[in-house]
């Protein structure tokens, strides 16, 4: 944390005043990920394992200053720096700014444009940057070769395919693994591979992107990372939006190399299967085996696209087995549901979590468009005080000190009034899901208290089930 501040003080010549943490949208990779903010500034901090962190490439409109010769890290000249093992970085991804900006199908112009400054830059990682990268300490492949995709492959097939029951023949699974193997190592893979260049590891400031998590990178083909980023589940990119930019991405690859737009093709939608494959294992593992439900909620988005592809895309090798599994699961009603706990899908179901405004509003997986979000922000702050910082809203010496406001237990009886109203009527019409969603500055004290104690008073009662979720819980100090 000393080293993320002391970052922080170094670029914007002034210290943090608050500190804390947050999951972002890396919170499956173990990292600790840190909200530093002043009156004037903001960013988010990275600690990582600095014997893992390869490189930092700090872009303003280009790649400036790559180091892999030595597991060292570098000193980027722009914002983006990596140093003693810390990132510093803006605050708005480019997920994030496409969610804010599209209207289902309909995606604002400016959301188009960073998406193409985005597929500009791309090449320059890939091509300019990796000429004289020392591969031999990348981690933990020196590339994308036959190893790397057995290991996406089995990752798919024992994470996702097994665990959540859809039936394969084991054998002429393995056979198109094998065929889909070889047309991917066809491919030209003399470059540099991001490995997870998808829109929650770009950040954007000022209009330009910023790039991070690329600590997997490695030798490999121009066309996964632009698989990656074009067929990211939860962007849900338009499929003209998808085309206009890979044509974008070729053009702006003319610039570096003789670009033979066929032979890319030839090879670019079995690199788009492939990390469909890799992603669904990773949701999987994440879900089925860990537990981590809202990994799951990307489920259904993978389907759209397997879908798409499915009926759009013709590969030049058959690969029956696996395409027949792909059509099982886009059929299998389970899986369209799959984020969904089994609880919530009969009766009326009162979801109740607490959460971080930092990280933006809780999203709504029922497909009602939301509910009820109190902001309870305006309430007295524990998280100000040393004894509480290292407690949640549902330790007892947090519970005591809330309780002793008087406002907070008058917040408590409004909402409840309101959610008590909903409750009755949605029963009475047989409406089957109910959000209630309660945030504060860190998710860790007040809404976390709201939360428990509304759970506490919905509990019990005839034909409700209440579910109680704390999205930040992950990023609680320990």
């Amino acid at each position: 944390m000393d080293i993320l501040e002391k970052l922080f003080k170094q670029h914007f010549g002034s210290a943090p005043t608050r500190v804390e943490p947050v999951q972002g949208e890396l919170g499956g990779s173990g990292r600790s990920i840190i909200r530093l903010a002043n009156t004037d500034h903001s960013a988010i901090g990275i600690q990582n394992d600095v014997a893992e962190v390869l490189f930092q490439i700090g872009a303003v409109g280009g790649v400036d200053g790559i180091n892999l010769r030595h597991r060292q890290p570098m000193r980027s000249k722009v914002p983006g720096e990596l140093q003693e093992g810390g990132i510093l970085l803006g605050d708005t991804t480019l997920f994030h700014f496409l969610s804010a900006n599209r209207r289902g199908a309909d995606i604002a112009p400016e959301v188009a444009n960073a998406y193409r400054k985005v597929v500009e830059t791309l090449p320059r990682f890939q091509v300019e940057a990796g000429r004289d990268l020392n591969y031999e300490v990348c981690y933990p492949r020196t590339s994308f070769d036959r190893q790397s995709i057995a290991w996406d492959l089995n990752y798919f097939k024992y994470y996702f395919l097994k665990l959540s029951g859809v039936p394969y023949h084991e054998q002429a699974l393995e056979e198109d693994f094998e065929r889909l193997t070889g047309l991917l190592l066809s491919a030209d893979r003399e470059y540099f591979l991001y490995r997870d260049f998808q829109s929650r590891n770009i950040m954007l400031r000022d209009g330009q992107p910023y790039f991070l998590d690329y600590q997997g990178g490695r030798r490999g083909a121009l066309q996964y990372d632009i698989a990656s980023l074009l067929f990211d589940a939860k962007a849900e990119l338009p499929p003209e939006l998808r085309a206009h930019l890979l044509e974008h991405y070729l053009q702006a690859l003319a610039q570096y190399v003789a670009v033979d737009r066929d032979k890319f093709l030839e090879t670019y939608y079995a690199y788009v299967y492939v990390r469909i494959v890799q992603a669904l294992g990773a949701y999987g593992f994440r879900g089925f085996f860990e537990r981590k439900v809202h990994f799951l909620q990307s489920v259904p988005y993978a389907l759209r696209n397997l879908r798409w592809l499915l009926h759009n895309v013709t590969l030049p090798i058959e690969l029956p087995a696996l395409l027949g599994a792909f059509a099982t699961m886009i059929g299998t009603e389970k899986l369209q549901k799959i984020a969904m706990p089994e609880e919530e899908r009969d009766g009326l179901t009162v979801v109740i979590t607490s959460f971080s405004f930092h990280r933006g509003p809780v999203q709504d997986d029922s497909g009602n468009g939301g509910g009820y979000v109190f902001d309870a922000r305006g309430l007295p702050n524990p998280g100000r005080q040393e004894q509480f910082k290292m407690l949640s809203g549902r330790d007892a010496a947090v519970i005591e000190y809330l309780e002793q406001q008087s406002t907070v237990g008058e917040y408590l009886d409004g909402a409840m009034q309101l959610v008590d109203a909903s409750v009755k009527e949605y029963q009475r019409r047989g409406f089957h899901h109910l959000m209630v969603s309660f945030g504060c500055t860190g998710g860790q004290h007040r809404s976390v208290y709201l939360a428990e104690q509304s759970a506490n008073r919905l509990a019990g009662r005839d034909g409700i089930r209440v579910v109680l979720r704390h999205r930040e819980e992950e990023t609680w100090p320990r």
